[in-house]
């Protein structure tokens, strides 16, 4: 539910009932009925709504198919929305309103700098300046983010974004393949400080929302269901592929990368296509789903169905469990490895990283370890982020050849190299 209509009489709801998206519906607030569609983009779900505050009139509707686009819905707002669009560069917010309706204040997110915040007049269709969040980032010619694409073997499409480095031709590049955590989420356009990073330091950024990612759908969703480390994998090889056959990534200067699900998705990728990747960056990833699903926290378990449902039940199927566990496929793994984890991580017990790097160490593999005493689940503390990319800089030069700053462990960080 998002509100109630002016009259009181209907309610504006999000709901995906009857349809593969959420749309933006009227229901009757008497019967519950249904009463009409107002928004709807059979690419993804519904987003943010826009109502005005004096009369609770719901009057534009935000997607996110590759970038934030608007419906308007009110015919009074259509000019201001139009002004928005072409006043800055971005995807723009409206954050409020003055209470004669007269002045809002906006935010303008880009891809490449800090978000600008600015007043709009309506009647002048004028946009004023404020600040920006982070002004030291106007200092510098930052990377721009390209929404692309990429088809997977069985016919879904995945959005994605590229970003490669600034004045440098997109052509056989180092590239980095940085999958996101969820795995129910969802990357999006915008500025990454981790893609920026990457990107000064030489490397192509490719940002895949394979299936199982929100946003787009339940059929893309649970096109997910219990495909860890299969289908769900494919998407991330077929991402590669399409980045090699485009020209843009050097075959032999790959690497895998991400927290969470993507420090999973990283370890997936060096055991079960290691003929893809030149070495890996894994993130409090978990390892083996039976210990993972065991050690979860008490306050999941009212997710544990849910859990059941998409992941599958690992903990009950010990021969599903092997076959989709990184861990008893250790000995694929050709290529270095590079593992950072939180002491206390509630939600990917250190366990998971730890029995990964003694099952590679006992075979003599190419494993380096870095462990955080003092954090949880990812890294938190500016002085652990400035060492662990740091180290994780140095290792991708070292691997895949791009540029490294020189580096020595960062002082009042936790880092234990196990």
């Amino acid at each position: 539910m998002i509100g109630f209509t002016p009259d009181g009489k209907s309610l504006y709801v999000e709901t995906s009932i009857g349809s593969d998206v959420t749309r933006l519906v009227r229901v009757d607030a008497a019967t519950g009925k249904e009463l009409e569609t107002l928004a709807s983009d059979s690419r993804c779900d519904a987003g943010e709504g826009f109502t005005d505050p004096a009369t609770q009139q719901l009057q534009a509707v935000a997607f996110t198919y590759t970038r934030r686009e608007w419906k308007v819905l009110d015919p009074a707002v259509k000019a201001d929305f139009a002004a928005l669009e072409k006043a800055h560069a971005g995807d723009f917010s409206i954050l409020s309103r003055d209470r004669a309706d007269r002045k809002w204040t906006v935010s303008y997110s880009v891809d490449n700098g800090p978000v600008l915040y600015a007043v709009y007049e309506r009647g002048a269709h004028k946009l004023t300046p404020l600040f920006v969040n982070q002004p030291e980032l106007e200092k510098y010619t930052l990377a721009t983010m390209e929404p692309v694409t990429i088809p997977t073997r069985d016919g879904l499409k995945m959005v994605s974004y590229l970003t490669t480095p600034v004045g440098v031709a997109a052509k056989s590049l180092p590239m980095v393949l940085l999958v996101h955590g969820g795995p129910w989420a969802r990357d999006g356009w915008g500025y990454n400080s981790q893609a920026q990073w990457l990107a000064n330091r030489g490397y192509a950024v490719l940002q895949v929302n394979f299936r199982a990612s929100s946003g787009f759908g339940k059929k893309f969703l649970h096109a997910g269901d219990k495909q860890w480390g299969a289908t769900m994998q494919d998407d991330l090889t077929d991402a590669v592929r399409w980045a090699v056959q485009k020209g843009v990534a050097d075959p032999k200067r790959v690497a895998i990368m991400g927290g969470s699900y993507g420090g999973y998705a990283t370890l997936a990728g060096l055991t079960f296509t290691p003929e893809l990747y030149a070495c890996g960056v894994d993130i409090v990833g978990p390892s083996n789903l039976k210990t993972l699903l065991e050690a979860t926290p008490p306050y999941w378990a009212t997710m544990r169905k849910m859990l059941y449902l998409r992941m599958g039940e690992v903990d009950k199927d010990s021969v599903f469990n092997r076959k989709v566990s990184p861990l008893y496929h250790v000995d694929a793994v050709r290529v270095p490895l590079l593992v950072g984890q939180g002491a206390n991580d509630p939600r990917v017990n250190i366990r998971e990283s730890t029995q990964m790097v003694e099952a590679m160490r006992a075979k003599g593999l190419d494993v380096e370890y870095v462990v955080y005493a003092d954090e949880g689940h990812g890294f938190a503390r500016p002085q652990n982020r400035l060492d662990f990319y740091g180290r994780a800089e140095q290792f991708l030069s070292k691997y895949i050849g791009g540029r490294a700053e020189p580096f020595a462990a960062v002082e009042g960080a936790s880092a234990d190299l196990k």
